[in-house]
C-alpha cells in the first residue's frame, strides 16, 4: 500500500510467506490473552489452586492477587514469580473467548491470520498446542514490548490492508503510531473487565463480541480492497 509505514531496521519480523500466509491477501493480527483466550480467568484458576485469590477489582494483574482475606495485594515481585510460573505449566488450561475460533475461520476465508502474543519465551510450546486445540492453530508470533513495529512490519510484508485486535490500548496506540493504515480494534473478552478497561472508541472501535467483531474486521478490510482498487 502506497501509505505502508517502513518498519525500524531493527525490527525483524518472520517472513510470512515461510509462515504459510500469502502475502497477496489481506492480513489480521490478532492478541491471544483476553482477545482469543480468557487469561485472567485461567490465571485466577491457577492462583487458587496454589491457594491464593485472584479477585478482578481493577483492569491490571499483579494487583489483583490477594493471600486469603488480606486487605493488600500480594507483593509484585511475588505475583510476577506466580505469573511466570503460570506461562511455564498453566497457560494450557484457559479457556478460549466465546466465538473466537468461529470467527477466526470466517476470516480466515478472507485473509491470513497471524497471532502475535506478549508471552514469555517458555511458553511457546504450551501456547501453540493450546491454539491447535481449540481451532486457532494459526501462525504464532511472540512478542515482548509494545506491538507497534512487529505488527507494522508484519503489515509491510502484504500487499493488501491489514487489521489488528487486542485487548490493551497501549498495544493499540503502538500500532497506530508504527503503523497507521492498519486498522485497529479493541476486544476484551472476559465479561467481568470489560466495564473496567480503559478504551478509546475514537482512535480504536471497540467490540467485545466475537460476531459482531469478525463482520467488523471483514468490512473494514473489504472497503479498505475497494478503495485499493
Amino acid at each position: 500500500m502506497a501509505d505502508t509505514v517502513v518498519p525500524a531496521p531493527d525490527i525483524r519480523a518472520p517472513d510470512l510467506t515461510g509462515l504459510g500466509v500469502d502475502p497477496n491477501r489481506p492480513l489480521l493480527i490478532v492478541d491471544v490473552d483476553e482477545v482469543l483466550g480468557l487469561f485472567m480467568q485461567g490465571f485466577g484458576q491457577f492462583l487458587k489452586a496454589r491457594g491464593l485469590e485472584f479477585r478482578v477489582e481493577r483492569f491490571a494483574l499483579f494487583q489483583n492477587i490477594y493471600e486469603p482475606g488480606a486487605e493488600t495485594h500480594l507483593d509484585i515481585a511475588e505475583g510476577r514469580r506466580h505469573y511466570d510460573d503460570f506461562f511455564r505449566y498453566g497457560c494450557g488450561e484457559m479457556e478460549p473467548a466465546p466465538g473466537a475460533a468461529e470467527a477466526l475461520r470466517a476470516l480466515s476465508r478472507r485473509a491470513g491470520v497471524v497471532i502475535l502474543t506478549n508471552a514469555p519465551t517458555q511458553a511457546r510450546l504450551a501456547r501453540a498446542r493450546w491454539l491447535g486445540r481449540h481451532g486457532l492453530d494459526y501462525p504464532l508470533v511472540l512478542n515482548s514490548g509494545p506491538k507497534g513495529p512487529l505488527a507494522a512490519a508484519l503489515a509491510a510484508q502484504v500487499a493488501g490492508p491489514a487489521a489488528f485486535v487486542d485487548d490493551l490500548i497501549p498495544n493499540l496506540d503502538s500500532v497506530a503510531e508504527a503503523a497507521p493504515h492498519v486498522a485497529r480494534f479493541q476486544m476484551v473478552a472476559d465479561e467481568r473487565l470489560r466495564p473496567l478497561a480503559p478504551s478509546a472508541p475514537e482512535r480504536h472501535p471497540r467490540i467485545d463480541d466475537w460476531r459482531l467483531l469478525a463482520d467488523a474486521v471483514a468490512e473494514i478490510l473489504a472497503r479498505a480492497e475497494r478503495g485499493a482498487a
